[in-house]
């Protein structure tokens, strides 16, 4: 796949329509997936945040109602104060319209966003505002049976270079993982193999 971030759209884009929530829901159940938090999954999102120099990283297995980060690494600080002084870090949950994996699940494909602001469909949703999201970077899971389990993902703060070495990176990691949610074992999914860190 090559580079190719969307074009700017002169009007913002609804969240796209998940028609396959019912099927990833029962294969999301039968692999044990999606009802809690994984700590195997957490050391994924870590290891994502190390590599790509990201404050935030999920690993994202929406349901039929909203989104699920049964993989999740926060600051220990929000990085974003908002105009009334508060600041929030992104949580376990959040509802459909927020954020871009939606997105990268009904396309089926990486996205890669380097500049939210420059993209007026998204620069629109929730979390920038809510959390001060600037910069995005996911990959959807898609295993062997052609089903999109979920994303995988990073997010900054400010602007980022990912360029096509993110890109790579982002994708290399979530084929890895599908793998291993689909061979996972009584102990889940071994700890994420660390790669070299892209550039931005």
């Amino acid at each position: 796949m090559s580079y190719d971030p969307p074009r700017p759209a002169g009007r913002l884009l609804l969240t796209p329509e998940d028609k396959e929530a019912p099927d990833r829901t029962r294969r999301l159940r039968l692999l044990g997936l999606g009802a809690q938090p994984e700590p195997t999954l957490d050391a994924f999102a870590y290891a994502l945040a190390d590599l790509t120099g990201a404050p935030y990283a999920m690993v994202n297995l929406p349901g039929e109602t909203g989104q699920f980060h049964a993989g999740l690494h926060t600051p220990a600080v929000a990085p974003f104060v908002r105009g009334d002084g508060t600041g929030a870090l992104l949580g376990r949950a959040l509802p459909r319209d927020h954020g871009f994996c939606p997105h990268v699940v009904a396309r089926r494909k990486a996205l890669v966003l380097e500049d939210v602001s420059d993209y007026p469909r998204f620069a629109g949703n929730p979390v920038v505002d809510e959390f001060g999201i600037r910069s995005y970077l996911g990959a959807p899971l898609i295993d062997s049976t052609g089903t999109v389990l979920g994303t995988v993902s990073a997010a900054d703060v400010r602007p980022r270079a990912w360029g096509q070495r993110g890109l790579a990176a982002i994708k290399a990691q979530a084929a890895d993982l599908v793998v291993r949610l689909e061979l996972r074992g009584d102990d889940g999914p071994p700890p994420w193999e660390r790669a070299a860190r892209p550039d931005g």
